[in-house]
């Protein structure tokens, strides 16, 4: 049992910077698909991806880590080449 002493601010019981280890993508109802044939590697779905879901190598856009993807489609609004669609899951 987790005592309120152990708890950090906000009520959380867990560390900073640990949500890496959360698969939060299951909920959700939307998912990005990249047409690399469009994509210029700008980053730009990088910079604004809230949930740090745009894998990146090389310095360049590599795909998107789906397990922790929620599908907010920020990443595709972003996109100046329109290179990431948004389809149903």
């Amino acid at each position: 049992m987790v005592e309120y002493k152990d708890m950090l601010i906000g009520g959380r019981t867990d560390k900073p910077g640990s949500a890496e280890g959360f698969k939060t993508g299951d909920w959700r109802s939307f998912v990005p698909v990249v047409d690399m044939d469009k994509c210029i590697d700008c980053l730009t779905c990088w910079v604004y991806c809230p949930d740090d879901s745009i894998i990146i190598k090389d310095d360049k856009m590599a795909g998107i880590k789906l397990s922790h993807c929620k599908g907010c489609g920020i990443c595709a609004s972003v996109c100046p080449k329109k290179a990431i669609a948004m389809v149903e899951d």
